[in-house]
């Protein structure tokens, strides 16, 4: 944001002849934003609800726009980061502002594959969860936990321990991701290998047993790694700024980014993708869907298409256009074309991309359409989803994280607009 304002805007309350003159700054891309900070002393708040209209900081990180389906990380287009960077590129890039030089990455991804072993007392910590414990019940409570046993680089005002920390979250996500699972299965837990990439190494400890090896594809490799890339960060949405607000007590990383996956896992924000599946079960076989596209246009009917269009983007998602490919790729790969589910879904996105109402309505398919497609056909249980989602999403939120307390930065009070009892006396 601007040091100085380029613009005023007058706030006249009632007709008031004392009016209140507010700041207006401009950032580099996106609209202009009004500075009401000064409203508090004048007696107001401003009522927000969802904080769909309020800046809470500014960022260099990720730009948005919406209306043109632009997604940019450090100013690079994500359509290209898709086709040119890799998964572990972009976590530097994110962290660091510029795209590394290839010492740089060699050396960033090499500092990666070396953290990503976890303490092996961890593994006891594991079995105090039920077999039957939702993936992200355990996540939560595991990632929280590592606090406990990397205290040696939690002083959040010492850079080094701040990048260490971040190093650490992004090379242990895939362990205790795939540990979730195992743990899930009952089945023993597959240490990580140094030899693999990122996206191999985690679908690695996902299918491999002491028995068998698993041999990685290079398309499902890629397809996984894609999926990591496009869901890395995007802007101010609910579990970045539920990390940014635990963080700005001074909470310690651990426990930031708990608190985002927290967030994430409801079903309106990281379960997106899980609900497309669930969604696809509902409707039964591409017999049914005509009946439930027509429940869907019922703008009575509670049905709703899964998948379709975004809250951000009132145009295509630009991440969908790269996992569309991806998921005709993994598809033809896996030789799946008959999968029941996966016919729905194909025809689904046929429908979508031709039909009038859904066409005017730019209900186009989104990245959570096509990556719940990619999941389900690799053999990725539903539940496990969301835990992929905020494996990728990690570096997103140190970034953020890190962007916050290396600057100034107040801890996070929201007001309300109080609509209970006034004052009354306790009876007796």
């Amino acid at each position: 944001m601007a040091d100085t304002p380029t613009k005023s805007a007058t706030l006249r309350i009632d007709g008031e002849d004392n009016a209140i003159e507010l700041p207006i700054y401009s950032g580099n891309l996106g609209p202009d934003v009004i500075d009401v900070g000064k409203l508090t002393g004048q007696g107001y708040f401003t009522y927000d609800p969802g904080f769909v209209s309020t800046a809470s900081c500014d960022s260099e990180i990720t730009f948005i726009d919406g209306d043109n389906g632009v997604l940019l990380h450090r100013g690079y287009p994500i359509e290209q980061l898709a086709e040119k960077s890799s998964y572990l590129e972009l976590c530097y890039l994110l962290l660091n502002g510029e795209l590394p030089s290839k010492e740089e990455g060699e050396a960033f991804v090499d500092t990666i594959k070396h953290h990503t072993m976890v303490n092996e007392q961890l593994r006891q910590f594991f079995m105090g969860f039920k077999p039957d414990a939702h993936p992200m019940a355990i996540l939560c409570g595991v990632v929280g936990a590592l606090a406990a046993f990397y205290h040696d680089s939690t002083d959040i005002d010492n850079e080094e321990h701040r990048k260490i920390t971040a190093h650490r979250l992004i090379a242990k996500m895939p362990t205790l991701a795939a540990m979730s699972y195992k743990h899930a299965l009952g089945q023993p837990f597959i240490y990580p290998r140094n030899d693999l990439g990122y996206a191999e190494n985690f679908l690695h400890m996902m299918f491999a047993t002491p028995c068998e090896d698993y041999v990685v594809s290079p398309t499902i490799s890629k397809a996984m790694d894609r999926i990591f890339l496009l869901h890395a960060d995007h802007e101010q949405n609910a579990s970045t700024s539920t990390v940014r607000l635990a963080g700005s007590t001074g909470a310690n990383p651990f426990a930031s980014i708990a608190a985002g996956i927290a967030a994430l896992w409801g079903p309106s924000h990281g379960g997106a993708n899980e609900a497309v599946l669930t969604m696809l079960d509902e409707i039964g076989s591409v017999e049914n869907i005509p009946t439930y596209i027509k429940k869907a246009k019922d703008k009575d009917d509670p049905f709703r298409i899964m998948g379709f269009g975004h809250r951000v983007y009132k145009n295509y998602d630009p991440r969908a256009k790269v996992m569309q490919q991806t998921c005709h790729e993994v598809l033809e790969e896996l030789g799946v074309e008959d999968d029941p589910v996966l016919a729905m879904a194909k025809e689904l996105e046929k429908i979508a991309l031709e039909d009038d109402y859904f066409v005017e309505k730019r209900l186009y398919p989104n990245v959570d359409f096509y990556s719940g497609i990619i999941l389900k056909a690799i053999g990725i249980p539903v539940e496990m989803f969301t835990v992929i989602f905020a494996t990728g999403r990690t570096p997103g939120w140190i970034a953020h994280w890190c962007e916050m307390i290396s600057g100034g930065y107040k801890i996070g009070r929201p007001r309300q607009l109080y609509k209970g009892s006034i004052k009354r006396d306790y009876p007796g």
